[in-house]
């Protein structure tokens, strides 16, 4: 969970935060939280709880009732996978459509590796992931959103709720990740697929990618 800190004087050197954000004069960010919150398909319950806050604040955060802190508004932004600038309303940079294969650095969680195939902070999360081995051991995921997988190299084995699959190379499955769903390699050397699903985190190696702390590899 996030810590947030109370709502006293903001520093003003934060780094990547809009002078007049800086100097306590927020625009109107009520409207732009809630918008994000439902874009990410998150429960007033959920991201409060995240954000070290109680429902009932950030609710009134969401109505313009109280206006946040910049410490809140960083810790939103990282729940939301976004930037303060976004939360207020600042039309982000112009982002560039190509992902360069030597640019993609690989990152391991629990022995998944996977490069970025897409864009940072958009509302589809692109990855090409090394799946390992299936075991029981596997974390079971339910959350918001939606999942697709194409499988590239290998086979995969996809449970969804009481049904299991096997992906062959040229295979792809669509899902709700609302339901219970577990995703490991069929075959012992692991495989390769395309992954892509909606942005419910920021860091990356939150999302379904099991529990681990990443490292570069």
């Amino acid at each position: 969970m996030d810590h947030v800190p109370g709502e006293g004087s903001p520093d003003p050197a934060t780094p990547g935060v809009p002078p007049d954000a800086a100097s306590g004069v927020l625009p109107d960010v009520a409207p732009q939280l809630r918008a994000l919150r439902r874009r990410r398909g998150l429960t007033l319950e959920a991201t409060a709880q995240r954000a070290g806050l109680s429902p009932a604040h950030l609710s009134r955060l969401e109505t313009g009732n109280r206006q946040p802190s910049l410490p809140m508004l960083l810790a939103l932004a990282r729940i939301y996978g976004t930037t303060v600038s976004e939360l207020l309303g600042e039309a982000p940079p112009e982002r560039d459509p190509v992902v360069r294969a030597g640019r993609s650095e690989p990152v391991e969680a629990d022995g998944w590796i996977y490069r970025q195939a897409g864009g940072a902070g958009r509302a589809l999360q692109c990855l090409r992931v090394h799946v390992p081995y299936a075991t029981r051991a596997d974390i079971v995921r339910v959350h918001p959103g939606e999942e697709w997988i194409h499988v590239l190299e290998g086979r995969v084995r996809l449970a969804l709720g009481e049904t299991v699959h096997v992906l062959d190379p040229g295979d792809s499955a669509h899902f709700d990740s609302l339901t219970p769903h577990r995703i490991g390699a069929a075959t012992p050397g692991g495989a390769e697929l395309l992954f892509v699903h909606t942005l419910m985190q920021s860091p990356v190696a939150e999302l379904c990618l099991g529990d681990g702390t990443p490292h570069r590899r």
